[in-house]
Order: C-alpha cells, then structure tokens, then sequence
C-alpha cells in the first residue's frame, strides 16, 4: 500500500509541471504525416517514403522560394489552382471531382467527402500519388512521373534521394545534427564566408575553413546520401552529402576518405566520412599548399538553381547542441 502511495504522490508532483501537460498535447506532424503517408500507400502502392521524400521537397522550396506561398497545413505538396482544377476550367475554384475530371486537372478527392480541395491534405496528397500511379508504382516508372512533372534531373535526383534516407531510417524525424569534426579535438574557425580567393582566378570563399590537426576525424552533419566523392582541383578529395531539406553539404581538403564511403551511402550525423588534410590546388594528388583544415560549405537549391551560404550560423548552433546533449 504504502509502494502505492509513493508513486501516486510522485505522478501528481510530476503532473503538477507545466511542460509535462505541454509536451503530452504537443500536436506531433511527423506523426499525422506518416498516418497519411501510410493511408495513401495503401490505396494507390506508390510507397510512402516516396511520398514523404516530395512533400518535403516541396516544403523546403516553398521556405525559400518568393512565387510560391508558404505551407501553412501539413502537407507542403502544392498545386496551382489553374493546374488542381483544369488548365481551360473557368473555375479556378473549382471542387466537383467530375468537373475538374473533365477539364483534365489534377484534383481529386482523398478524403471521401465528395470534394477535391486545395485545403484537404488528403486531397491533396491523394492527388499527388494518383498522378504517379498513371505510370506505374516501381522505383524507375515513379521516377519517369516526376521527370515529368518537374522536368528537371537535379529535382528527381533529389526526390530519390531522400525517398532512399527515409526507407532507409523508417520515420521522418531525421533533424539532429552534429559539428564537423569532435567537440573535443584541437580546432578554430571563423565566419570566411565571402572572402576573395585567388587560386584559379579570382572568385567568392563558398564556406568556412575549420583548421584542426591532420587526420582528425571529419564527420557528416546531417542525416542525408552522399552525391559526391572525388577529386578537385580547387577543393582536393572532397565529399558532398545532400539532405532532407534540399541543403547541400560540402567537405573538402580532406586528407583522404573513410574506408567504404560511397556516392549513394546514407549517412547519419557524426558518420565519418574522412579526414582533415590539405589537398588542393592542383592535379589529383597536390597536397601541403596549406594548413591543414576543412572547408565546409552549404548549399540551398529552390527547384531552378543552388546557391551558397554563410555556414558559420549553423556550425555555432550544432557546437552548442552537441556540447549540451553531452552535459545532458
């Protein structure tokens, strides 16, 4: 009895704790997400990862991207009203499944409620995969279906990409991050974002250098597939890795790579990928131009083009996190 007593006493003094309640009713969209990923899978067979590889593609352009409105449901798939209801349809506003049907737009309806609407995220999901479904639901006809849809290489590599991240961990919350190399070896940097560099002409520092001892360990930020792995004549061996969220992570100078690294391995933050060395600036093999350190850089693309950004931000915070959860 008294064994009883004691746990019903530390449940109400736990209770008693706003974040308890807080975290308890925190809506979770990874978790709506997936049930409508799954749901949609179910009818059309065009598997979920796929699903969830482009509405997250489309959601991060949508972050960066000035013509497009923001995604404001859970689902970030977006459809013009002109495309969802008929391009010759005179109601761009149209939601009678039959009509749009008719004028050849791409709206359905996913919900069952007799509405194809721009504001369901079922329809809209639904939509998506039903479109997919009319060339098949096998890796390479889906592939196909978004060559077409996006008419372009870069986008479909992307979209697989992260269809392969998402299969491959089975859920969707994949936003840890770890700093470059460990928290604890010997390193410095600072923001050289922008700098001049001469070697090859004159152009644009595109990333922070982070100078540390040679050999130390260099290690995946981020949950994503490695695009890249070779050499430069600028940059030496180097790796690029692609994540979840459209962003581009460049390593370079390394002093070779990790046994095993591949173009298509997916990766997890803190996976080693090499070493800090100081290659470059030359043919294949050049090396000790320059300290040894690495050149980190981060890329955005929007669905037309990719462009850099100051890294420096985002290096600061992983650091911070990590020392945290270490402490933690």
């Amino acid at each position: 009895m008294r064994v009883f007593l004691i746990i019903g006493t530390f449940l109400i003094i736990l209770s008693a704790f706003p974040f308890w309640d807080a975290h308890a009713n925190e809506p979770d969209e990874y978790q709506e997400r997936m049930k409508l990923y799954n749901k949609v899978e179910t009818v059309t067979q065009i598997p979920w990862y796929y699903l969830a590889a482009i509405d997250q593609y489309e959601r991060n352009i949508r972050q960066v991207r000035r013509d497009l409105p923001k995604a404001e449901s859970i689902i970030g798939i977006y459809f013009t009203p002109e495309k969802w209801a008929g391009q010759l349809n005179p109601n761009p506003s149209e939601e009678n499944p039959a009509i749009i049907q008719y004028f050849n737009g791409m709206g359905v309806d996913g919900d069952g409620d007799g509405k194809a609407s721009l504001k369901s995220d079922e329809d809209v999901l639904f939509a998506f995969a039903n479109y997919l479904l009319s060339y098949g639901t096998d890796q390479d006809n889906i592939k196909i279906g978004l060559w077409n849809y996006y008419h372009r290489d870069k986008t479909v590599g992307i979209i697989s990409g992260k269809a392969q991240v998402y299969r491959h961990f089975g859920r969707l919350k994949l936003d840890q991050h770890a700093f470059p190399v460990p928290i604890r070896s010997n390193h410095s940097y600072r923001s050289t974002w922008g700098d001049a560099r001469g070697f090859g002409g004159r152009r644009m520092h595109e990333g922070t250098d982070i100078f540390a001892g040679y050999g130390v360990p260099v290690r995946a930020t981020n949950y994503g597939i490695v695009e890249m792995k070779g050499w430069n004549r600028f940059g030496g061996w180097r790796v690029g890795i692609r994540d979840i969220n459209n962003t581009y992570h460049y390593f370079a100078h390394l002093s070779g790579f990790a046994n095993g690294l591949k173009v298509g391995q997916i990766v997890e933050p803190g996976t080693i990928i090499g070493g800090v060395g100081s290659s470059g600036y030359g043919p294949p093999g050049t090396s000790g131009k320059f300290p040894p350190h690495l050149h980190y850089g981060m890329y955005k693309d929007n669905g037309y083009t990719e462009w850099s950004f100051d890294p420096t931000p985002h290096l600061r915070l992983w650091k911070r996190q990590e020392i945290q959860a270490k402490k933690n």
